[in-house]
């Protein structure tokens, strides 16, 4: 592409870097004056094409739009004194299957770890951004259901569910603690499918 940026792809260009969050394509639109989404969606793979090899990308997460570091110069903006934070066992479980099975109840989860789930490890996942309450399950008790979020997505480097690693790649990546054969087996599932709801009970505070 010319380095010549069109009008459009210069005032996403312009709202993209001033904007405080990602923002979809129907923000954009909307934002700049009622556009149609399709043209919104061509500028911004124009505009994409024009950053490859800059020291920025423009990149699409969880159908959200914005601009990020190059992650062959991320080292340069790293600072010098890094805070390793490292998950529990119990919570690197519990992501992994909320990942994998979303959305899902925490009776859910315990079913498939096979033993209780305090509300504070949620509650470190919740914190981190990297999940969120995703309403309630329509079953006797109605318990709160979970899902990823769009930051889980970023943090990995996801455009979707459907790119999430293996278990292998997430432990190379030196983020997650190693996890037994059985957590594993249960993560080989497809991403997309749904868990039991037969399974579900309530969201009631338990024990470690």
């Amino acid at each position: 592409m010319s380095e010549e940026l069109g009008t459009l792809e210069r005032a996403i260009e312009a709202t993209l870097f001033a904007a405080e969050e990602p923002m979809t394509v129907e923000a954009l639109a909307a934002h700049l004056g009622g556009l149609e989404p399709a043209d919104v969606r061509s500028a911004l793979a124009s505009l994409q094409s024009h950053y490859i090899a800059r020291g920025v990308d423009l990149v699409e997460r969880a159908s959200r739009w914005h601009f990020e570091t190059a992650p062959d110069l991320a080292h340069l903006l790293r600072r010098e004194k890094e805070q390793v934070r490292r998950l529990s066992r119990a919570a690197t479980e519990v992501l992994a299957i909320i990942a994998y099975h979303e959305p899902v109840s925490r009776a859910e989860i315990e079913s498939i770890r096979g033993v209780q789930t305090s509300a504070g490890t949620l509650d470190v996942l919740m914190e981190a951004g990297w999940i969120r309450p995703a309403g309630r399950r329509e079953v006797p008790g109605r318990p709160v259901i979970y899902a990823t979020t769009p930051t889980f997505l970023d943090h990995f480097g996801l455009e979707s569910r459907r790119d999430l690693p293996g278990i292998d790649e997430l432990r190379a990546a030196g983020l997650l603690d190693p996890v037994d054969e059985a957590l594993e087996a249960q993560m080989r599932f497809e991403p997309d499918e749904e868990p039991d709801e037969s399974d579900s009970g309530d969201d009631e505070n338990l024990a470690d």
